[in-house]
């Protein structure tokens, strides 16, 4: 059986130990070389020795059937396992960069900071989501930040892969997670809820912005319940110049009613990126903890709380998507602006937590500004913004679902196609041709190339004759 303590120098299965990089509470990562492998790879060696618990065997199964799956993506490439019995070992890629946890050694961050690693980190797990996998261990010591400040998720031991056994919930009946980020469902023993993630990223981000954990680290699983009927410190009672938008993002992650909750990673990742477009409830402006009462409801509320049918991971995120409607305010054929409107009221009805994002196009400012004020670029910004909202008053979606974006671009297809894929929109929805062109059998030449290079899928609108 091999060591968990290995030396440099020794071999195994032809991998040379190089490095002991890290040692955790279930496993030994080494940094190993052999001449067959792609690149810096690292071996993970999990702990066996007495009085480990048997879940350490389960979750090292786990991982490998998961990393197996996977290969690659949102998470390092496995490059080779051994055999269980004999040497249980797991080779994969070495990911270059640091732990988020390393990142807090000093304190918490600066906002703009917390945005930033927050949203990479959420479209990893959104990514992750996408191929049937939920973590349901996230934390900051299983984050890596690469150079370029993507993020890469560690330690798949308590995932869920929605095609393969789940050998945790097969062999255990107690809650599987860390504590300070386990979510509601899965302190009740529920292993199946996408959301579950989002209520972990939701811990990560008030422990980035605040320095604290929300729910405090508790040992025992009633101590984790808890966190079923209480309520965190408001994150700006705690550090007053995050902003009222933050904490209102913060708390939709951490609802105890997933389906109260953020619907997906990738809506977490839009809100930060867009601070302007979160609609600011009374509880992102709280400066101190809430009222006796309104403790005591969730008290109650908590106390029978069972959570809803949840759906894998895909279905979820699948059912979450971003809608993005290109609307030409110069445009002014009310037939034509009614058939957009009214494909985007069937689009949102069809899918009720789909986030519209309407969107137009100006022309960049020049680079010296303009002599008169009136048409200034923020003059301009602002007047397209209300030309927007104004637009789509007859959809009548509520400020949660529908945001409004003022893109600057001298080709007005490559703001739409700069947005779409930056954003992960999901559909666009783009007039067709003007009255003028019918007939011509081409499409202008904005729609036209939106319909080439978009990252998605794409209907064209028009009107009956």
């Amino acid at each position: 059986m091999l060591a968990t303590e290995l030396e440099p120098g020794n071999e195994i299965d032809g991998y040379r130990i190089e490095q002991r990089l890290y040692a955790g509470g279930m496993a030994v990562i080494y940094r190993v070389s052999r001449d067959d492998l792609p690149g810096p790879a690292v071996m993970k060696v999990p702990r066996l020795g007495q009085g480990e618990p048997g879940a350490t065997v389960v979750s090292f199964e786990v991982e490998q059937m998961v990393l197996d799956a996977l290969d690659g993506g949102p998470v390092p490439r496995l490059y080779g396992a051994g055999d269980l019995e004999r040497s249980p070992y797991l080779v994969m890629a070495l990911i270059e960069g640091r732990t988020l946890s390393s990142m807090l050694e000093n304190g918490p961050l600066a906002e703009p900071e917390v945005r930033r690693l927050g949203a990479a980190l959420a479209l990893a797990v959104q990514q992750l989501h996408e191929r049937e996998v939920i973590h349901l261990d996230l934390k900051p010591s299983n984050v890596m930040i690469r150079p370029d400040g993507s993020a890469v998720l560690i330690d798949l031991g308590l995932a869920r892969h929605a095609h393969l056994p789940d050998l945790l919930a097969e062999e255990f009946r107690r809650p599987l997670g860390s504590a300070p980020y386990i979510s509601p469902e899965q302190v009740l023993g529920i292993r199946h809820e996408a959301r579950s993630d989002v209520f972990a990223l939701g811990v990560i981000l008030y422990e980035l912005a605040t320095g604290h954990y929300p729910f405090g680290a508790p040992a025992t699983p009633n101590g984790m319940r808890k966190r079923l009927r209480a309520s965190p410190v408001p994150p700006r009672a705690r550090v007053p110049a995050l902003s009222e938008a933050l904490q209102e993002t913060i708390y939709r992650c951490l609802e105890v009613n997933v389906e109260k909750r953020l619907a997906s990673a990738k809506q977490l990742a839009f809100e930060l990126q867009h601070a302007e477009q979160v609609e600011v409830s009374a509880r992102g402006r709280w400066t101190r903890r809430q009222g006796v009462m309104t403790r005591l409801r969730k008290w109650v509320f908590g106390l029978g709380y069972e959570p809803t049918v949840v759906v894998a991971p895909a279905e979820r995120a699948s059912d979450a998507p971003i809608i993005m409607v290109a609307v030409a305010t110069a445009y002014t054929n009310e037939k034509h602006q009614q058939a957009i409107r009214l494909a985007v009221q069937r689009f949102a009805a069809a899918m009720p937590a789909a986030r519209v994002a309407c969107v137009t196009v100006t022309r960049p400012q020049p680079v010296m500004g303009t002599a008169d004020e009136a048409s200034s670029a923020p003059r301009q910004h602002l007047q397209l913004l209300v030309k927007l909202r104004h637009w789509a008053e007859p959809i009548a979606l509520p400020a949660g679902r529908i945001t409004f974006h003022v893109l600057e671009a001298g080709d007005p297809s490559d703001g739409l196609l700069d947005y779409a894929r930056n954003n992960q929109v999901d559909h666009i929805l783009i007039g067709a041709p003007p009255p003028n062109l019918v007939g011509r059998n081409i499409l202008p030449p904005v729609a036209d190339r939106v319909i080439n290079d978009a990252p998605c899928s794409v209907t064209i609108v028009r009107p009956r004759s």
